[in-house]
């Protein structure tokens, strides 16, 4: 046994929680540990709280990451013993990965086999098996109605029996796609290693190993790049689905100037046209639009979803995965043959549907801290603060304490003293592109005012929006207020100034992608022509309103950030 009071910062209890200390030299390297195999649950400034859940030792395992491996880190880094049971459950849960697996007989049907019958006998008790079995071959193999291989995959990790897919794919129609040596406007450029090697872990050699899974990686880090890098490596036809109009544009762009794509090849699908080529960039929202209502008062269909099955697509890249709404979910639990590829800069989702996720994209195949990248220049610095700010007067004060929880949140979210606070911060940024964000159309249009400033709305055409976005990076507007339409997807690489005035409760995926907003390199190193970058300072600032619920859900949006390496300053006004 370890004795007390050593430079050890970790505690670990027999619930799987885990108790790091921020002030021990040894800090960073366990944070560093945890991130792999453990979810951060909170995070006041003395200690942080860690969980070992079944799925995040499921994601470790789909990335190499052994038992031995992250038991031998907790018993370098844990001040006292490491409690039996934890290291036992460790050992189980990342050894159920791989035990059950679906995989392809010569004949091409699906069987699921299992490393003993006892699994066998579970599966088929599990959930909706019945449906998606088409007979049991022997004790350890069942047979899998095709159209039901993400069913099952679904119906398994429920009862805690991660499935591994060795099925393998369709090839899709084949496409002629290479990278470029060098971009369309001639700067020579190369792809980073660790965007290699993300590439490399998911298509895995055109193995059954590759070929579905989530890339994670923060904003800025060029996972565009990494998405084209996959394309080129399946060849194949490839439907790319992303968050809104303005993705759809970046993609074209950027694969025209990294591809050898002509313009021909690439269609957009969009409320502005539905064009269908062998590589087709469209949204989620169109995805999932319903036709009107029927007389009766039924929902609409869904009409675009049979876009799926339009074209012999060899892989679907789902951009930002960590916002696919339920209707993709469901489709893609039958596009289990086609390759898949998520995109995202955290797997938290506020919906809890973490475990679709991995059963019906994939695992994570790849991920790379955030303070790792800005170490190297690849991302830019970043400090954030949160600024808290009173109520101007004992109005408002009234009126809050008399208000329910979901309308406290609101008044304290449009708290006007932000109005002047923001003022203040942008005349001290004179210099800098400034990025308003907020939740509250009425608060961003006084901002709007106050600011002089352009505002970019879900009501903003896109082809407005596109010219607002080409200004502000080309500086003839030097400050912008955004909407929610601007949290994902955005590439404003000029950006080094973030301004957040509200956000959605405590949204931790909406922080990581707010500050990804100004995370992209200012200042282009030498020979690396796309990233625009080098490093370069940013400031993420983080307005909430003093002595109210806002500073409860500021602390659990904050969480995913912290995970990262970021802490935040916490400053107070007025």
């Amino acid at each position: 046994m370890t004795l007390p009071g050593s430079d050890k910062p970790l505690i670990i209890q027999s619930d799987r929680t885990l108790l790091l200390e921020t002030g021990g030299p040894r800090y960073e390297e366990a944070r560093d540990l945890l991130a792999r195999f453990a979810e951060l649950v909170k995070s006041p400034d003395r200690i942080h709280t860690y969980r070992v859940t079944p799925l995040s030792l499921w994601n470790a395992a789909a990335t190499g990451m052994t038992a031995d491996q992250a038991i031998a880190g907790l018993l370098s880094l844990s001040r006292y013993e490491v409690p039996q049971n934890v290291e036992a459950d460790i050992r189980d849960y990342i050894g159920r990965f791989g035990r059950m697996r679906l995989v392809k007989e010569l004949d091409g049907s699906i069987v699921l086999e299992a490393d003993d019958d006892v699994l066998i006998t579970e599966a088929l008790h599990a959930q909706g098996m019945n449906r998606y079995v088409a007979g049991r071959l022997d004790r350890r193999r069942l047979a899998i109605k095709p159209e039901h291989r993400g069913d099952v995959k679904q119906a398994l990790i429920k009862i805690g029996r991660p499935v591994e897919d060795l099925a393998g794919y369709v090839r899709g129609t084949a496409l002629d796609v290479k990278l470029r040596g060098e971009k369309g406007d001639g700067q020579s450029w190369t792809m980073r290693d660790y965007q290699a090697d993300a590439v490399a872990a998911y298509h895995a050699s055109g193995t059954e190993k590759g070929g579905s899974g989530v890339i994670v990686l923060p904003c800025g880090a060029g996972k565009t790049i990494v998405g084209i890098g996959a394309i080129a490596a399946v060849g194949s036809h490839t439907l790319i689905l992303t968050a809104n109009i303005t993705a759809v544009h970046q993609w074209r762009d950027e694969l025209l100037a990294r591809t050898t794509l002509r313009p021909d090849q690439i269609g957009e699908y969009t409320g502005e046209s539905k064009e269908i080529r062998p590589v087709t960039i469209g949204t989620y929202q169109m995805l999932t639009h319903r036709k009107k209502k029927s007389a009766d008062g039924a929902p609409g269909a869904m009409a675009n979803l049979p876009l799926f099955d339009q074209q012999d697509w060899g892989l679907i890249v789902y951009d930002e995965v960590h916002l696919l709404p339920a209707p993709v979910f469901r489709a893609t639990a039958s596009l289990q043959a086609r390759r898949r590829l998520g995109l995202t800069a955290t797997l938290v989702r506020e919906d809890g549907a973490e475990e679709d996720v991995f059963a019906l994209i994939g695992p994570k195949k790849y991920d790379v801290p955030w303070k790792q990248l800005e170490q190297k220049g690849w991302i830019a610095q970043a400090t954030c603060r949160e600024i808290r700010v009173p109520f101007p007067g004992e109005v408002e004060r009234i009126q809050y304490a008399s208000a329910d929880k979901k309308e406290k949140f609101r008044i304290a979210a449009e708290n006007p003293m932000k109005v002047e606070v923001v003022a203040r911060l942008v005349e001290m940024h004179e210099k800098d592109h400034v990025l308003v964000i907020g939740q509250f159309l009425d608060q961003l249009e006084a901002m709007s005012k106050k600011l002089d400033a352009p505002i970019i709305t879900g009501k903003t055409p896109a082809k407005e929006r596109d010219v607002l976005y080409a200004k502000f990076k080309s500086g003839e507007i030097p400050r912008l207020v955004v909407s929610k339409v601007a949290n994902f997807a955005i590439d404003l690489p000029d950006a080094n100034v973030a301004i957040q005035i509200s956000g959605t409760f405590g949204s931790r995926q909406e922080e990581a992608q707010r500050l990804g907003r100004v995370l992209r390199p200012k200042a282009p190193p030498s020979g690396d022509g796309f990233s625009r970058g080098g490093g370069g300072q940013a400031m993420f600032y983080t307005l909430v309103t003093r002595d109210t619920v806002e500073l409860d859900y500021a602390a659990r949006r904050q969480l995913f950030l912290t995970e990262q390496g970021y802490r935040y300053e916490i400053e107070a006004v007025g």
